[in-house]
């Protein structure tokens, strides 16, 4: 099987991946106790789903028992420029870099398919699933254990090759392939991820409390943010790249290969009075294929607001002050906190 493994590595290259490694399924045996912590903890926050489906995330052998290897995907989508600069226009806002144009959920599964079906022509009475995000699989410690890379302090998933500016896709098969050798942790004694984080979001290394995450708060939080946290959002209204953009693996960063992944220009810092007038069709619209859709005009504007009442633009309190009134109590509230943050 090694030689099939070498030439569905080709073809995974072929595709546009960066990177390919296997394991078993239950190549990551802590996988549950470590969820489990995480859990217990309430670290997860809003996030039941992590909960209500732990027993296959925290076993993916369990998931669908017949899979024998999961081919693990590495895709690029490194910036070309520095994301912290974005957040120094501060009646402007900031997108994380992955959400700047195509859902990358499409863009990902189309190619894991396409390997897929290569993989099911050199085979007969095999199966495949793929997975990108979306299924209760826990893709980073699997890519560690298939020898992509490690799950840093941040834990996010970084390698020696790729930094950190990656997306994961997963091939659960039928096949059985040559498994690779886990990637050890390469930190060091290097904390810039967590030196950086606005909200103190690590409570220790490689630890993450997505309560006051901002890619959580923006994401997956529904209502009204921790008034204690708002102002450590500053301009960012969907996600956070400020760990990610500080780890000094990524000189080795490779650059993205789909165009589809370069920002659209009307994401790149786009002003913050004219986003928080969208309608819900409005906002439909202009993020139409992207995964930004997916929250909604209501969280959207109430990201918004929260940037507004931190921009520090006393012109900008006119746009909250239209919206104080809102249907949404969430983005009412947070109209009447940047109201008063800038009057």
């Amino acid at each position: 099987m090694s030689d099939l493994k070498e030439a569905l590595r080709a073809e995974a290259f072929e595709a546009g991946f960066a990177k390919m490694g296997v394991c078993r399924p239950d190549a990551v045996p802590e996988l549950a106790a470590r969820l489990s912590d995480f859990v217990n903890a309430g670290y997860h926050g809003q996030m039941g789903w992590m909960a209500e489906r732990m027993h296959w995330r925290g076993a993916p052998d369990e998931l669908w028992p017949e899979a024998k290897s999961v081919v693990m995907l590495a895709e690029p989508y490194t910036p070309e420029v520095d994301p912290l600069e974005a957040l120094k226009a501060r009646d402007c806002a900031t997108i994380s870099v992955y959400a700047q144009n195509r859902d990358y959920h499409d863009l990902v599964k189309k190619r894991l398919k396409r390997v897929g079906r290569w993989l099911l022509k050199q085979v007969s009475g095999e199966q495949i699933k793929v997975f990108v995000d979306t299924a209760p699989v826990m893709e980073k410690p699997l890519a560690q254990a298939a020898g992509l890379g490690w799950q840093g302090k941040h834990t996010n998933l970084l390698a020696r090759d790729l930094g950190n500016w990656f997306f994961l896709g997963a091939i659960f098969t039928t096949v059985e392939l040559p498994s690779d050798a886990p990637e050890q942790e390469r930190c060091g004694s290097c904390t810039a991820c967590l030196d950086i984080c606005p909200t103190d979001a690590f409570p220790a290394p490689f630890k993450l409390d997505a309560r006051k995450c901002i890619s959580y708060l923006t994401i997956e939080y529904k209502g009204p943010v921790d008034l204690g946290l708002r102002a450590k959002m500053g301009n960012r209204i969907y996600g956070c790249d400020d760990c990610l953009a500080v780890c000094p693996w990524n000189k080795f960063a490779q650059t993205a290969r789909d165009m589809r992944y370069a920002p659209r220009p009307e994401l790149q810092s786009p002003k913050l009075a004219e986003l928080a007038v969208l309608d819900d069709a409005e906002f439909r619209a202009l993020f139409s294929g992207s995964p930004i859709k997916r929250i909604g005009r209501d969280r959207f504007v109430r990201n918004v607001l929260y940037a507004i009442g931190n921009s520090g633009e006393p012109a900008l309190a006119d746009v909250a002050r239209g919206l104080v009134d809102d249907p949404d109590a969430a983005v009412a509230d947070a109209a009447q906190w940047a109201v008063e943050r800038l009057t």
